[in-house]
């Protein structure tokens, strides 16, 4: 059975964040201890370890899409310029600009969602749950289940990548982290989407009224 004690067991002796503990778990049912062999193994562990650490070097890095359509600034960080020079460092800089692209997301992490808008997500989730007649036992569960996926849709981390959506961003950051051998943040990201945000052009009112007299 796994439980919110052993996720908090297993949090605080590998150091691993809460959704990587219960995924653990999950996997290894309920047993903490291979749950936490389970962890190593992915190399979640290590990248907690380094979590500690100041990453103060990194790149700030731009990517176009879509011919110039869609733009992305992005800061990532790291621990040494070494790191911040190297091929798979910026190879890493530029999946994850072109993740952004692509998914656009509204923030980096749960903990960087707007608790209001998140209010009232959950306020629409459940009125859609009622309105589709389900039962109130299972209301709850529905709503936390589209809570979820509001997350993997808003939240970089949360997201899975586009390359290889059998990883969440976050998973692929790990990696990188225990193939580098360093701490690497995503700190900050802007998306500039062409035309986002301005309302587009419409016909001369009069010019439309007569198009429609024209067309009967």
């Amino acid at each position: 059975m796994i439980t919110t004690e052993n996720i908090v067991k297993l949090r605080q002796s590998t150091g691993a964040g809460i959704l990587d503990c219960k995924k653990a778990l999950e996997n290894s049912n309920g047993d903490i201890e291979k749950a936490a062999i389970y962890l190593r193994e992915k190399g979640i562990t290590t990248a907690a370890k380094k979590a500690d650490r100041i990453a103060s070097e990194g790149v700030v890095a731009s990517y176009i899409h879509m011919g110039g359509k869609i733009g992305v600034l992005l800061e990532v960080n790291c621990e040494t310029d070494f790191v911040a020079n190297s091929t798979q460092f910026n190879e890493l800089v530029k999946n994850i600009a072109l993740q952004i692209a692509a998914s656009k997301p509204e923030c980096i992490a749960i903990s960087d969602v707007n608790l209001a808008n998140l209010e009232n997500e959950k306020q629409i989730f459940k009125a859609q749950a009622i309105n589709e007649g389900k039962p109130n036992a299972i209301i709850e569960k529905m709503v936390e289940g589209r809570v979820k996926k509001y997350y993997q849709d808003n939240c970089l981390l949360e997201q899975f990548y586009v390359k290889d959506p059998s990883k969440t961003i976050t998973t692929v950051l790990n990696e990188a982290i225990l193939a580098i051998g360093e701490k690497i943040t995503i700190r900050r990201f802007t998306r500039y989407e062409m035309g986002e945000g301005l309302v587009k052009r419409s016909e001369n009112f009069a010019e439309e009224i007569q198009k429609q007299i024209t067309n009967k």
